[in-house]
């Protein structure tokens, strides 16, 4: 008895303990695997994100040609208007409206209201959709209109149209993957997968990463459209 007290107390064999209780699939976190998990690939995304941008100001501030004007380049002419970064603001009230109807997904889900949380899911889909539609709208008049390519740029700086189709780009995949994701959730909600299984906190993981994904976009909407 002395012994055992002794080794406590030392903390000799505690980590005897935590290979037990990972090694017994047991909710180690207090969160279920898939979210704790979640948690751990946005944060790596996280560096990943954060390392393009810190990589995008660093070669912005240390161009030696003129960096072009954002709100030029990304205008476009509507009824005989010239209206700067219109498609960029639309863009993101799409995807902002986006994370409004993925957080009222997962309170239907909680709510085990099955047809609410897929039709919430459904808007959510085609919202993101929406964005990588527009998304190559403007890479699309970028490329043909422009002439921008990532290894040149008749505006200015040849930098720009690298770190641009570099982030944006990233981005764009994540968006993409995200409504593949979504449509895989919604479908199993459908089905009723969630209600024989219990598992609707899915719906809540998927909805980390929408939420990390519209997050991002906000930074790169401050740091490459607006700086």
């Amino acid at each position: 008895m002395a012994h055992d007290i002794a080794v406590a107390a030392t903390g000799e064999n505690d980590h005897i303990g935590i290979v037990r209780d990972w090694s017994a699939d047991k909710q180690v976190f207090g969160v279920p695997w898939g979210k704790a998990m979640m948690w751990i690939f946005l944060l790596s995304d996280t560096f990943i994100f954060s390392c393009f941008l810190t990589a995008y100001m660093t070669v912005r501030m240390s161009a030696v040609e003129p960096w072009p004007n954002a709100s030029e380049v990304f205008a476009l002419t509507l009824f005989g208007h010239h209206l700067p970064l219109i498609l960029i603001a639309i863009m993101t009230f799409v995807l902002i409206t986006s994370s409004g109807t993925m957080a009222m997904a997962v309170n239907f889900a909680y709510r085990r209201d099955r047809r609410k949380t897929a039709l919430m899911l459904l808007f959510t889909i085609i919202l993101g959709a929406s964005f990588v539609g527009m998304q190559a709208f403007e890479w699309t008049k970028l490329i043909v209109d422009e002439g921008i390519r990532p290894w040149g740029n008749p505006l200015g700086a040849a930098q720009f149209g690298a770190t641009f189709f570099m982030i944006t780009g990233f981005h764009g995949l994540h968006v993409s993957a995200g409504v593949i994701y979504l449509a895989v959730v919604a479908r199993k909600v459908l089905r009723g997968d969630y209600d024989r299984n219990g598992r609707y906190h899915n719906v809540e993981i998927a909805g980390l990463y929408w939420h990390f994904v519209d997050l991002v976009w906000v930074f790169i909407f401050a740091f490459y459209y607006l700086w």
